[in-house]
């Protein structure tokens, strides 16, 4: 990317020029750039706005030594990149040692949600096969770290048809921006309208419910798709529309739980709400943040259990 002039489309050295100043964020997040070098002449005026752009999306900015101002709010550290000593700007820095401890949770905790996972399918997976005859787990293409997309799954706990139906009910859509929720939602197994107008449940509102249909995202946790904690992955279809600061969420790997689940999830109905918790997890994290998520996590279904 060259900044001070527009050359888009040019080979430098054998290089492709790909974006400019403009456009430059952009082309970081539809390409999903993971960490971006900044380097600059020094008659380059200090480029804040773009870093701001850059850092807004969740990508690690390393910036040339030569151009030094302090980022509030931001993780700020020195180091390496080739020849070059730069300032590494970030919403969020692990330590190895951090990152080491945080996947040995997620394998113990991971081995352990597999085995409670198997024994549910004994009991769960003949109330849903009655009720809905068909496959008894559903995987769905999701969007992790830094846009890679993976298989997640779930029990099942909607009709077959249930994704051709969204369409239908997107009218309904309780809550405002790129997520969909609704209340009695007629795609999940049992759900009807009795002639009475009284709401009718079955299994896959009591699976939803409980939360016994996300055990088998276990499995993606052990396999290093997932972690326990984490921000919720969202639909291909969902970051499509993303603007910039809403890509900041993928800048970890996704969670089976996480900020915004143990603050209410059932009373938060705007997106914007979510993007914010789930930044605030991000660039706050450590592994004290995650024990206490998990157990107000255990807290959480406890009490949804009691009310049921």
């Amino acid at each position: 990317v060259v900044i001070d002039h527009d050359m888009t489309g040019l080979n430098i050295d054998g290089v492709k020029v790909v974006a400019n100043m403009q456009n430059a964020a952009d082309y970081v997040c539809k390409e999903w750039i993971d960490e971006v070098l900044i380097t600059t002449s020094g008659s380059m005026p200090y480029p804040r706005e773009l870093i701001d752009q850059f850092t807004e999306t969740g990508v690690t900015v390393h910036l040339n030594l030569a151009k030094i101002q302090n980022v509030p709010g931001k993780k700020q550290f020195v180091e390496k990149v080739g020849e070059y000593t730069v300032l590494t700007t970030s919403i969020n820095y692990a330590s190895p040692r951090d990152l080491m401890l945080k996947r040995l949770m997620d394998i113990i905790g991971g081995l352990a949600g597999c085995i409670i996972t198997g024994i549910l399918f004994i009991f769960v997976a003949p109330a849903i096969y009655i009720a809905s005859p068909g496959p008894i787990f559903f995987a769905q293409e999701r969007v992790g770290k830094n846009g890679k997309r993976f298989k997640m799954y779930k029990f099942r706990s909607m009709y077959m048809d249930a994704e051709e139906r969204k369409k239908e009910l997107m009218k309904q859509n309780e809550m405002k921006g790129l997520m969909f929720k609704m209340e009695n939602d007629p795609r999940v197994i049992g759900n009807k309208i009795l002639p009475d107008g009284t709401h009718k449940t079955g299994i896959g509102d009591f699976i939803r419910k409980t939360s016994i249909d996300e055990f088998p995202q276990f499995f993606n946790v052990l396999k290093g798709d997932m972690s326990i904690i984490g921000t919720r992955p969202p639909l291909i279809s969902e970051t499509n529309l993303y603007e910039l600061h809403h890509r900041a969420r993928l800048a970890i790997k996704p969670g089976i739980t996480g900020m915004w689940q143990v603050s209410g999830r059932s009373d938060i109905t705007d997106f914007e709400e979510v993007v914010r918790l789930d930044k605030e997890y991000i660039e706050n994290w450590n592994i004290a943040m995650d024990i206490k998520i998990l157990f107000k996590t255990v807290l959480v279904v406890l009490k949804k259990d009691g009310s049921m």
